[in-house]
Protein backbone atom coordinates (compact mmCIF):
# COMPACT_ATOMS: atom_id res chain seq x y z
CA UNK A 1 0.00 0.00 0.00
CA UNK A 2 1.30 3.44 -0.83
CA UNK A 3 2.01 5.60 2.22
CA UNK A 4 -0.19 8.38 0.85
CA UNK A 5 -3.13 5.93 0.62
CA UNK A 6 -2.55 4.74 4.17
CA UNK A 7 -2.46 8.30 5.54
CA UNK A 8 -5.57 9.21 3.55
CA UNK A 9 -7.44 6.21 5.00
CA UNK A 10 -6.28 6.90 8.56
CA UNK A 11 -7.34 10.54 8.33
CA UNK A 12 -10.68 9.66 6.75
CA UNK A 13 -11.57 6.88 9.20
CA UNK A 14 -10.41 8.76 12.29
CA UNK A 15 -12.30 11.91 11.24
CA UNK A 16 -15.47 9.87 10.74
CA UNK A 17 -14.96 8.19 14.13
CA UNK A 18 -14.34 11.45 16.00
CA UNK A 19 -17.27 13.22 14.30
CA UNK A 20 -19.54 10.20 14.77
CA UNK A 21 -18.87 10.28 18.52
CA UNK A 22 -19.13 14.09 18.64
CA UNK A 23 -15.87 14.35 20.60
CA UNK A 24 -15.27 17.95 19.47
CA UNK A 25 -17.48 20.98 19.00
CA UNK A 26 -18.21 21.52 15.35
CA UNK A 27 -16.70 19.28 12.72
CA UNK A 28 -13.24 17.74 13.10
CA UNK A 29 -11.01 17.73 10.01
CA UNK A 30 -7.34 16.99 9.52
CA UNK A 31 -5.26 19.64 7.82
CA UNK A 32 -3.72 18.88 4.45
CA UNK A 33 -0.47 17.02 4.16
CA UNK A 34 1.54 14.75 6.45
CA UNK A 35 5.09 13.90 7.36
CA UNK A 36 6.63 10.45 7.54
CA UNK A 37 10.06 9.25 8.56
CA UNK A 38 11.40 5.74 8.27
CA UNK A 39 13.77 3.86 10.55
CA UNK A 40 15.58 0.57 10.13
CA UNK A 41 14.42 -2.59 11.85
CA UNK A 42 17.39 -2.33 14.21
CA UNK A 43 15.81 0.85 15.62
CA UNK A 44 12.43 -0.72 16.43
CA UNK A 45 13.00 -0.77 20.19
CA UNK A 46 13.93 2.92 20.19
CA UNK A 47 10.84 3.78 18.14
CA UNK A 48 8.63 1.68 20.43
CA UNK A 49 10.05 3.41 23.52
CA UNK A 50 9.57 6.81 21.89
CA UNK A 51 5.89 6.06 21.26
CA UNK A 52 5.39 4.71 24.78
CA UNK A 53 6.92 7.84 26.32
CA UNK A 54 5.61 10.40 23.85
CA UNK A 55 3.48 12.33 26.34
CA UNK A 56 6.44 12.74 28.70
CA UNK A 57 8.74 13.56 25.79
CA UNK A 58 6.45 16.32 24.51
CA UNK A 59 6.33 17.87 27.96
CA UNK A 60 10.04 18.65 27.37
CA UNK A 61 10.03 19.38 23.62
CA UNK A 62 7.15 20.63 21.52
CA UNK A 63 5.98 18.70 18.48
CA UNK A 64 6.91 21.67 16.32
CA UNK A 65 10.50 21.76 17.59
CA UNK A 66 10.83 18.01 17.25
CA UNK A 67 9.44 18.00 13.70
CA UNK A 68 11.80 20.79 12.63
CA UNK A 69 14.68 18.84 14.23
CA UNK A 70 13.69 15.76 12.19
CA UNK A 71 13.72 17.78 8.98
CA UNK A 72 17.19 19.06 9.83
CA UNK A 73 18.50 15.66 10.99
CA UNK A 74 17.32 13.92 7.82
CA UNK A 75 18.43 16.85 5.63
CA UNK A 76 14.96 17.34 4.16
CA UNK A 77 14.61 20.54 2.20
CA UNK A 78 11.50 22.43 3.21
CA UNK A 79 9.83 25.82 3.22
CA UNK A 80 8.28 26.81 6.55
CA UNK A 81 5.25 28.28 4.78
CA UNK A 82 4.29 24.77 3.56
CA UNK A 83 4.51 23.07 6.94
CA UNK A 84 1.71 22.51 9.44
CA UNK A 85 -0.63 25.11 10.83
CA UNK A 86 1.08 24.89 14.22
CA UNK A 87 -1.15 24.89 17.30
CA UNK A 88 0.77 26.50 20.10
Amino acid sequence: MALSDLVRDIKNNSSNFINGHKWVKGRFNWQEGYGAFSYSLSQIESVYNYIQNQEEHHARQTFKDEYLDFLKKFEIEHDLKYLFDWLE
